[in-house]
């Protein structure tokens, strides 16, 4: 079988037959792949530990007819071992890993951008920031901001999201795509708390000295917003953020 090897994240894994796993990864050339991993839920698998949701892992896949089949797995980081023991950084981990997944919905088609969004994000929730140790909420956010921007949803922060009027405007409407000015702001609309906007501005350019002052009740209000603003554009919301300790 010809043969290719790739640096993964392990997104999901499902049960197969009596002994095997499908594993899903999001890869840095090859995009999302799906392989078997034979034999992993045996006691004497050789790498069965290595192929675990979280698991930054460099793999060697065995091209198949329907499904690759992986042949060797080295782990890279183990980002599942610190984020076990930490319940809010697990769920947290969770709706990275959903959101990656549910982004590159095409199977074998290159993410590269992606795939480093994903392992920055992993890093910062286990090992913290350039500037420091954040807390996890604030990790989810920027990488959900900055996955959907890479994905073509990039929400409007500095003109209307309607008819593209200069900001700063003072209200975000997530069916809308962003920030609106007066004349265009449908009902429901959030009106931001001072600070709000520059704080989104910071996670989504990834500028982590600029969040060190955000107040609680700016990063509370962000989280809902950008929340409610990748459901709109999943077309779903993201099943995992229902078990987060806000």
């Amino acid at each position: 079988m010809p043969t290719y090897r790739d640096e993964a994240v392990v997104l999901r894994t499902h049960k197969l037959g009596e002994a095997d796993r499908i594993v899903t990864v999001l890869s840095r050339r090859h995009g999302k792949v799906r392989a078997v991993a034979r034999g992993v839920r045996r006691t004497s698998s050789k790498f069965g530990a290595r192929l675990e949701p979280f698991s930054h892992v460099d793999v060697q896949f065995a091209t198949g007819r329907t499904l690759d089949v992986i042949t060797e797995a080295v782990t890279l980081h183990a980002y599942s071992e610190p984020l076990c023991s930490d319940y809010e950084r697990y769920t947290t981990g969770e709706v990275l890993l959903e959101t990656a997944d549910r982004l590159v919905s095409e199977e074998g088609q290159p993410s590269a951008r992606q795939f480093s969004l994903l392992v920055g994000a992993l890093h910062a929730l286990t090992s913290g920031t350039s500037d420091g140790p954040r807390p996890a909420s604030m990790v989810m956010d920027a990488y959900l901001l900055r996955a959907v921007a890479t994905a073509g949803f990039a929400p409007a922060l500095a003109e209307c999201a309607v008819c593209g009027a200069p900001g700063p405007h003072e209200a975000f409407s997530p069916a809308s795509g962003g920030m609106v000015c007066r004349r265009c702001r449908p009902p429901a609309s959030a009106l931001l708390a001072p600070g709000t906007l520059d704080y989104l501005c910071a996670l989504i350019s990834g500028d982590w000295p600029a969040t060190r002052e955000a107040t609680d009740v700016v990063r509370r209000q962000a989280s809902g917003l950008i929340a409610a603003f990748v459901s709109w554009h999943l077309e779903r919301g993201l099943r995992t953020l229902a078990y987060l300790d806000r």
